[in-house]
């Protein structure tokens, strides 16, 4: 066996699993941590050959959680997304210190600014409701990860940043631009709920990007039969979304996209879709701006190219 000391907390590790350092959490006490906040500053920071494992028991830990950029190679693993939830209820239009709002920016319940970073069976909420600007979480590093983990909240859900992030079977709700910023994204077969007449995406993306938000074989539906939103409007001028394979309800409207009431924006946005199906998906009625992938476009557009090399 193997002791490692830091905080006050002493640590067992098998020698089997020498490079792994596993931590836990639990907010009724049973563990050496109450909060996620606590186990992410007392953790000593990874690598490729030494990652640490946060194992976050069932509970709703109500709590601000930021990654700075030294808690590389960090695992949040939850048993259960259901049953595991990281929330805070900051909004935009809250007052901050100074009498001012604190603005859209510094409002995200969970902040990662840590590249090669991994949440796994995990909710991330921002518990405001429909006060504005609420990020449920913000991501700034590189090769970010996350799995069968639920995103919940009203307008600007997730703030995907810059970056290259990878989302495999998750669950993501919102209302107006609930996917939004400048990163380049990877959505495999994630389930998106619109909870009101709004916009899924709200993409920034650099000009000198090839690629910003891909969604593959992914599911979008409302939360109510009457709900009608856009796929996407474009929140800079490039703006580059993508939908592939992806099955549709009504509450897609027939034209699809939305400029941002910006005719300009029509000849730099790059929107498109492939294989869209259900009432939602026909093609037929979107706006002439946007493209119908061929199927040898479609074909090219993988998670390695989309992602620059990296593979999830």
């Amino acid at each position: 066996m193997k002791l490692l000391a830091f905080s006050g907390c002493v640590f067992f590790l098998a020698a089997r699993a020498a490079a792994e350092i596993n931590l836990t959490v639990a907010a009724d006490g049973s563990a050496p941590f109450r909060s996620v906040q606590a186990a992410i500053s007392n953790a000593p920071n990874g690598s490729v050959t030494s990652p640490v494992i946060i194992h976050i028991k069932p509970g709703t830990y109500k709590e601000l959680i930021y990654a700075q950029r030294e808690k590389r190679f960090v695992r949040l693993v939850g048993e259960d997304a259901r049953t595991t939830t990281l929330t805070f209820d900051l909004f935009a239009r809250q007052p901050g210190p100074d009498g001012k709002p604190i603005g859209t920016f510094r409002t995200p319940s969970t902040q990662i600014d840590a590249d090669d970073f991994t949440a796994e069976n995990i909710t991330f909420e921002n518990s405001a409701g429909p006060k504005g600007q609420a990020l449920a979480l913000r991501v700034d590093g590189d090769r970010v990860t996350f799995r069968h983990c639920r995103f919940l909240g009203w307008q600007d859900t997730i703030l995907d940043n810059r970056g290259r992030h990878y989302y495999e079977d998750c669950e993501i709700a919102g209302h107006v631009d609930f996917i939004f910023g400048g990163g380049t994204a990877w959505f495999e077969k994630c389930r998106l709920t619109c909870l009101g007449d709004g916009y899924i995406t709200a993409a920034s993306t650099p000009e000198a990007e090839a690629c910003g938000f891909v969604f593959d074989h992914c599911t979008i539906s409302g939360d109510k039969p009457e709900t009608r939103t856009y796929l996407g409007r474009p929140w800079r001028p490039y703006a580059a979304v993508t939908y592939l394979h992806c099955a549709m309800t009504t509450v897609i409207r027939p034209e699809g996209w939305n400029n941002w009431r910006d005719p300009a924006r029509e000849k730099t946005a790059r929107f498109a879709e492939f294989d869209s199906s259900g009432e939602g998906g026909d093609m037929s009625h979107r706006v002439g701006w946007a493209r119908t992938l061929t199927a040898a476009e479609a074909a090219n557009c993988t998670v390695t190219r989309v992602l620059g090399g990296w593979q999830p």
